[in-house]
Order: structure tokens, then sequence, then C-alpha cells
């Protein structure tokens, strides 16, 4: 399936061939490459190269293309690959700038933690937990006070297997920890995919829309999130259906996942959303096997060329458990650390996990030997 590609090949592509650009070779000393790399966003991570990848049919052909080589290689395209491997460089490169949510502002210029408060009997984490309104709202307080930038609020298990909530007991869930929670100046993000929710949510006070099906399980919820102006996570899930994770059937999933949230991203575009308020999440786990997951996670710099922020969430999740002798879900905390570890050094803007102060620990000393590299 995977070839050696050359120049030559792009003569001998498909209407139908996709090309895929993706930052590689990272380096930690920049300024020692003058004109030789290139920087992700506005943020603190430089890569040296491409993986350049020309998808045709079944066939995948991937090159290795330093930076300064980089217009070589356009010329050789025909000019549908070259304008589409062009628009790619510029999402890359584009700053991320910063998440206006209210009075607060979060910068994307380096990564920020998004805590998870489920308020439901049945997460497969923390099911039952944070059921008491009080007390959710508490544990949220705790983790903004922990270091998150973002408190997710989600009233709805999206386990394999869990039940669909209706909306009315899904609203009673996190409308009064939402509230409390925004009324104490935390910025709240809500988890769900339901309209009259993401609704009730906002009047609340939460500032962002967090939607696994990335707006297509509920009619109306473009038009919630485009009214609002609010921005929005769109979340890669093989269905839109009840069960998020029917299907899951990839020819590649690295691409197939790409496909999917580049059509999303440029749907919300045409339908009023702003693309400078759209955060893309490669959905790890969503109908999903270990395989799958590891190989997102190793090309996640991919997802870079929407233009996007990238929220990363691998908190808990099964794969650790599946690489460890089948670790429960709360002895996986240093799975998590490593999975948002390498997340960050590749350049993810958001990483949304359940404990905060270990995973800011983690940040903290990835900032160190950033800033050490820099200035050594």
């Amino acid at each position: 399936m995977f070839q050696p590609l050359t120049k030559p090949d792009f003569g001998a592509a498909s209407a139908d061939a996709q090309i895929y650009c993706r930052p590689t070779c990272f380096v930690d000393r920049p300024h020692e490459l003058d004109d030789d790399c290139l920087r992700i966003a506005d943020s603190m991570v430089w890569f040296a190269a491409w993986h350049l990848s020309l998808r045709d049919g079944l066939t995948v052909k991937s090159a290795i293309v330093p930076v300064p080589e980089w217009d070589g290689w356009i010329a050789a395209m025909p000019d549908r690959l070259a304008q589409a491997a062009n628009a790619q460089r510029a999402g890359v490169v584009r700053p991320r700038g910063v998440l206006q949510l209210g009075e607060r502002k979060i910068r994307l210029s380096e990564p920020q933690l998004m805590g998870i408060l489920n308020v439901t009997p049945d997460s497969f984490s923390d099911g039952g937990k944070h059921v008491d309104a009080v007390a959710a709202a508490e544990a949220g307080f705790a983790m903004g006070a922990a270091g998150a930038a973002i408190i997710d609020v989600g009233g709805e298990s999206t386990r394999p297997g869990a039940p669909l909530v209706w909306e009315g007991d899904e609203i009673k869930r996190i409308e009064g920890v939402v509230s409390a929670l925004a009324r104490g100046g935390v910025a709240v993000s809500i988890d769900t995919r339901k309209a009259a929710v993401m609704e009730a949510a906002l009047a609340a006070g939460a500032r962002i829309v967090n939607d696994i099906s990335a707006l297509r399980y509920d009619d109306r919820a473009m038009e919630v999130v485009v009214h609002a102006g609010c921005p929005v996570v769109l979340m890669h899930a093989p269905s839109a259906k009840s069960d998020p994770h029917e299907g899951g059937n990839y020819a590649h999933i690295l691409f197939d996942v790409y496909d999917m949230l580049a059509e999303r991203v440029a749907a919300c575009a045409a339908a009023g959303v702003d693309p400078a308020k759209i955060i893309v999440d490669p959905g790890l786990g969503f109908g999903k096997g270990v395989g799958d997951n590891l190989a997102l996670i190793n090309g996640i710099a991919l997802f870079h060329t929407l233009g996007c922020p990238i929220l990363f969430g691998a908190s808990r999740k099964r794969m650790i458990g599946a690489l460890d002798n089948e670790a429960a879900a709360d002895q996986r905390l240093g799975g998590t650390v490593a999975l948002h570890y390498q997340a960050a050094a590749h350049g993810a803007q958001l990483l949304r996990v359940h404990d905060i102060a270990e995973n800011r620990q983690a940040l903290r000393v990835w900032r160190g030997l950033r800033d050490a590299a820099l200035t050594a």
C-alpha cells in the first residue's frame, strides 16, 4: 500500500488523487536552521520537513521533503494538487491567536488544558462522581484552580453502548452546573450533540460547543452555533446517529478522519461559522481500534493543515489499558500524561483531560524544555 513518492508520480496521478502535507522532523533549536524550518501557527513547535503523501485509490506514495525543497515539489504537481498543498501549508503557519470566551482570553500559543466534568451516572471513567450539581460545580472550580483553562461539562455518556439521554434530562443535569461555573468566572464548554442542550447551556453561560458529531446529529445544531457566534469543536466519529461508534471501516485511518474533518470545517464555514472559531478533534476511541488510535496520534500534525486549533483527548481511554495489561480506567494516568505530552510536542493547542494537576505539571516540564532549547 505504501510506496516511495517521486516527482514523476504526480504526472501519472488520477483526477481523484489527493495530497496530504504533514509537518515532520520537529526541531528544538529553530534559530540554528535559519529559513530551513517552519513554525506551526504561533506555537513553540518548529519542523524541518514535510511528510508528503499522494493518495490515489488504495495506493499511498510518500516522501520526506525538507522545507527548502518545497517549491521544487510544488512545481512538479498538477495545478489542482499544487493548490491543495499550498492551502495546507498556509493552514499550518496561520496563527491561531486567542479564544475570546466572554471576558476570558485563552491564548493558544502554548497548550491549554480543558477539564472533563461529566455530570452523568454512567460515563466510562467518572460516572456518578459528579451527579450532584453543587459537588459538580465545586469540582469544576477545583479544576480551574489546578490549571484548567476551560471546563467541559457533559450530561450524556458517549461510551460504547451508553443509552441515549432525552434532551430534557440532559438539560437538567448540566444547566445548574454551567450557570454556577460561569457566574464564578470559569470558561465553560458544553459537551453535547443536541441543539436544545446547546441553547440551554449557552443561555446559562457556556462559551463553547463541543459536539462529538461535528454538528451532524441534530439538524438545528448548525443554526444554534451560527446564531450564537461561539467557538465550536468538531469531532470525528464514524456515525452521526445515536451510537457514534457505529461504522469505523477505514481505508486509511489518518486520511479518512482528515477528509471528514476537512469537509465539516468547509461546511461550517459555508453555513456562517467564523473559521477562526472552529476547533477540530480527531475523536480518539470513537469507532476506532487501538491501531487506529495510535496511527492518529503519530500523524496528528496533519490536522494543523486545516488551519484550526487541535483538541486532543486521550484521557483514561481504553487504548491505554490495551497497551498496559488491561489497566482499569482509574489506573491510566501515566499513559494519559504520555499521550498528551506527545500531542503537545506535535503542536496540539487544547488537551482534554480528567487529571488537571498531573497534566499541568507535564506541560510545565515541556515548556521548560522548549524555553531551554530556544535560549541556550
